[in-house]
C-alpha cells in the first residue's frame, strides 16, 4: 500500500503582489514541508519579506493562493491563521517581565492560569531563560531578547513560525551562537520554520532547503549544498559565496572565454555550437600548487593577496580583463614568506567537473 504524501505546511500558488504598478512578488509557486527549516534568501527588495508578510496575513496578495496545513488562508485575518511571526525588532512589551511576555498570547486566548504557568516554565527552560523570568526586557542582552521573542511565538504551537531577519541586529559572534541555538530549538520542537534573510552564510548553515529570490521570483531552490555547488543561474552563482564568473561561447565541449582560454565543461548539455553561456568555478576548487595531470591548467599572475586568518585569498590575472579569485588554506606551519605575492607568476588549475555552466 502506497503512503500518501504528507500535506505541506505552506503552499503558495501563483502568489503575486503589485505595489504602485511594480510587481514585487511574481506568480510564486512554493511548497514547504512539515517540520522543515526553510529559508528565503535574497537581496533587499527581492520580495522575500513581502512574501512572508502575505503568509502572515499582514499584506494582502494581488492574486494567488496561500495554504497553511492544507487550508486556504488567503482571505483569513492574521490572528486566525495558525502561524506566528518573530520580527527583527523583537517587539517585546517593555512593561511586562519575561514570564508575562512569553505567556501573553495564551492569556489572550483565555487559557487558564495553571496551564499558562506550566507552558511558560517549559518554554523558558527550552530557551534557557528560566532564571530571568522576572526580569524586564530592558535588562536583557540582545541574544536574550531574541530568545524571549522566540519563546513567545513558539508557546502558541503554530503550524508555521515565520522569522523576518531576527538575527540581523546582533553582533557577529552572538549571531553565530544564536544560529546554532535556533536550529537546535527548531529540531526539538519540530515546528516548520520559514526564515527570511539576506545573509548567505546564515541560510546555508541553518536550512534544510534554501530558495534564492531575485526580482520577485525564485531563481533556485534546493538544499544548501545544491544551491552552492550547483548554481543554475548567473544570479544564484554570484549571490551565494564567491564565484569566478566567466562569459563566452559554447564550442566543442568547452566555453571559449577569450582567444587563449577554452574552459572544458564535461557533461554539459543543452547548448548549441556558438551559444553565449557563462561558467563559474568556486575559489576553493582552484589550486595553485600540487596540480594533477587531470586538471585544466592556465598560467597567470598574482595581482593581490588578502589574508583572512584561516585562509588566504589571491586575485590571479589569467588574461587581459579576466581575473580569478583563489582561496588557499593557511597550513599550521605556513609562514608569511611562504605565501604568493603580487607579481608572482603562477599556474592555476581545477578539475573539469568543477566547472559549472550557467544559463
Amino acid at each position: 500500500m502506497t503512503t500518501p504524501p504528507a500535506t505541506p505546511s505552506v503552499s503558495l500558488r501563483g502568489l503575486t503582489k503589485v505595489f504602485g504598478g511594480s510587481t514585487v512578488v511574481d506568480h510564486l509557486d512554493l511548497d514547504i514541508a512539515s517540520g522543515e527549516f526553510f529559508s528565503l534568501l535574497g537581496p533587499s527588495g527581492c520580495g522575500k519579506t513581502t512574501t512572508l508578510r502575505m503568509i502572515a496575513g499582514f499584506s494582502d496578495p494581488t492574486s494567488g493562493t496561500i495554504l497553511v496545513g492544507g487550508d486556504d488562508v488567503t482571505a483569513t485575518p492574521p490572528h486566525q491563521r495558525d502561524v506566528n511571526t518573530v520580527f527583527q525588532s523583537y517587539a517585546l512589551f517593555e512593561h511586562l517581565d519575561v514570564r508575562r511576555n512569553v505567556g501573553f498570547g495564551l492569556r489572550r486566548k483565555g487559557i487558564d492560569r495553571r496551564t499558562i504557568d506550566a507552558r511558560v516554565a517549559r518554554m523558558l527552560e527550552l530557551v534557557e531563560l528560566g532564571d530571568r523570568a522576572a526580569e524586564r526586557p530592558s535588562r536583557l542582552s540582545g541574544g536574550q531578547r531574541q530568545r524571549v521573542a522566540l519563546a513567545r511565538a513558539l508557546i502558541n504551537e503554530p503550524k508555521v513560525l515565520l522569522l523576518d531577519e531576527p538575527l540581523a541586529a546582533l553582533d557577529l559572534k552572538l549571531r553565530h551562537a544564536m544560529q546554532a541555538e535556533l536550529k537546535a530549538i527548531q529540531r526539538e520542537v519540530g515546528i516548520t520554520f520559514l526564515f527570511v534573510t539576506h545573509d548567505q552564510d546564515e541560510a546555508l548553515s541553518m536550512s534544510d532547503r534554501v530558495a534564492i529570490m531575485n526580482n520577485g521570483v525564485i531563481e533556485q531552490c534546493g538544499t544548501p549544498e545544491d544551491v552552492y555547488e550547483h548554481p543554475t543561474s548567473v544570479f544564484a552563482a554570484g549571490f551565494i559565496g564567491t564565484s569566478n564568473l566567466m562569459s563566452g561561447t559554447w564550442s566543442d565541449g568547452c566555453v571559449q572565454v577569450c582567444p587563449t582560454i577554452a574552459v572544458p565543461a564535461p557533461g554539459h548539455q543543452g547548448s548549441a555550437q556558438g551559444d553565449a553561456v557563462s561558467v563559474t568555478v568556486r575559489p576553493e576548487k582552484i589550486w595553485l600548487t600540487d596540480l594533477g595531470p587531470e586538471m585544466y591548467r592556465v598560467p597567470g599572475t598574482i595581482v593581490a593577496t588578502s589574508y583572512h586568518g584561516a585562509t588566504t585569498h589571491y586575485t590571479v590575472s589569467i588574461a587581459p580583463d579576466l581575473t580569478l579569485t583563489v582561496l588557499e588554506q593557511n597550513l599550521p606551519r605556513m609562514r608569511a614568506e611562504d605565501r604568493w605575492a603580487a607579481g608572482d607568476r603562477v599556474e592555476v588549475g581545477w578539475l573539469p567537473e568543477h566547472t559549472v555552466v550557467l544559463r
